[in-house]
């Protein structure tokens, strides 16, 4: 089979990446340029300035990333983007210059999904070390600021095919790790901070309800025999307010955000130095009840519809307890589990080439007029 080149280009949310990949297994290059400084005096990503960082770094990225791979526009076989889910507004600016790459180049255009291209990131790291045997079906769990999402998947020619069963009816897993972040005075990105600051604590302290799903999913009906296995993180982020109001930590939390803001790139230590110790186990506490929850219902889901490898994707999958957690559960069920290194956990362009290769092989190209998809699904 012939090497294929892709570029690619994501643009999604608040990172701005391009990546050039060899035939979905070798990476050549990836680039992300971090909006994180922009963000970070409001909380959380402002789609309106997300999308004008998008513009100003676009061109310099896609450069660097053909710089790096030492590859030219003519040389590459195609160009990959994401098209959604994500912010409407930062989709375009990546669809927009693709779209413009690929005719002026006369190369084909490929549209990916963002949850395909997490997933993706997995099988990317797996070929490149030469061990890309699976059993199937296969398991992935996407967890990420704005997904949390169960698929079975399965390999049908070139091409792979996502079954839904089970996603979250509210908060996604990274987004509670950001709110309860903010609300606690932690800055953002919440998730790194949270991770890092909960082995400080115990893990006991506090002891959040686990989430109750009454009622089936309205927006989501399904046949009588299948199964669903959804998330809910909205309680528990009410539960962490509840806390703090019960408690009385506002004056202390004002105190670590003032403190905080005037250090332009707090570390660990500066963190420590500002977070007591009930403090400390309210947060491993509560990192601790997300984590259990999203093992124990995708073991659950694993155990019911008889998967052979599990998949742990996304954002969140960077998360250490998280790893920690699913290798020891996994491994006590006999079921291989998988993660992507933590620089392809989070939003980058290698996973879209990646998930562009088997679209390539088979034909599958963008339409001239096709959109950006704020709401895709998989």
């Amino acid at each position: 089979m012939p090497d294929v080149t892709i570029l690619g280009i994501e643009t999604s949310c608040d990172e701005t990446g391009a990546a050039v990949v060899r035939s979905g297994q070798k990476i050549l290059s990836n680039v992300v340029a971090s909006q994180i400084a922009t963000h970070q005096p409001y909380g959380g990503v402002v789609p309106e300035l997300a999308s004008r960082e998008h513009l100003r770094a676009i061109v310099p990225v896609v450069r660097q990333a053909l710089a790096e791979a030492t590859r030219t526009y003519e040389s590459l076989d195609a160009i990959a983007v994401t098209q959604g889910p994500g912010l409407a507004g930062a989709l375009l600016v990546g669809i927009s210059f693709a779209k413009a790459l690929a005719f002026a180049l006369e190369k084909p255009l490929i549209a990916v999904n963002h949850i395909e291209g997490h997933i993706h990131a997995v099988l990317l790291e797996r070929k490149q070390s030469g061990n890309d045997d699976l059993q199937f079906p296969v398991l992935a769990l996407v967890a990420s600021g704005g997904h949390t999402h169960l698929y079975l998947a399965r390999q049908e020619g070139h091409g792979w095919t996502y079954q839904n069963i089970g996603h979250t009816r509210d908060d996604a897993a990274g987004e509670a790790f950001d709110k309860v972040a903010k609300l606690l005075g932690l800055g953002y990105p919440g998730g790194p901070t949270i991770d890092q600051l909960a082995a400080y604590g115990n893990p006991s302290a506090v002891s959040f309800p686990a989430s109750q799903l009454k009622h089936r999913d309205r927006n989501r009906p399904q046949a009588d025999d299948q199964p669903r296995f959804d998330f809910s993180y909205s309680g528990i982020k009410t539960s962490v307010l509840r806390y703090v109001e019960v408690h009385q930590l506002q004056t202390s939390i004002e105190a670590r955000r003032k403190a905080l803001a005037g250090i332009s790139k707090p570390n660990l230590e500066d963190y420590l130095l500002h977070c007591d110790t009930k403090t400390l186990s309210l947060v491993a506490s509560f990192q601790r009840a997300v984590v259990e929850d999203l093992v124990a219902k995708t073991l659950a889901a694993a155990s019911a519809c008889d998967v052979a490898t599990l998949f742990v994707t996304g954002g969140v999958a960077a998360n250490n307890e998280l790893r920690q957690r699913f290798e020891q559960a996994a491994a006590m069920e006999g079921l291989p589990v998988y993660f992507p290194s933590r620089p392809l956990a989070t939003d980058n362009a290698a996973m879209i080439a990646a998930a562009a290769y088997p679209k390539f092989l088979a034909g599958d190209f963008a339409a001239e007029d096709f959109s950006a998809e704020a709401g895709m699904k998989l």
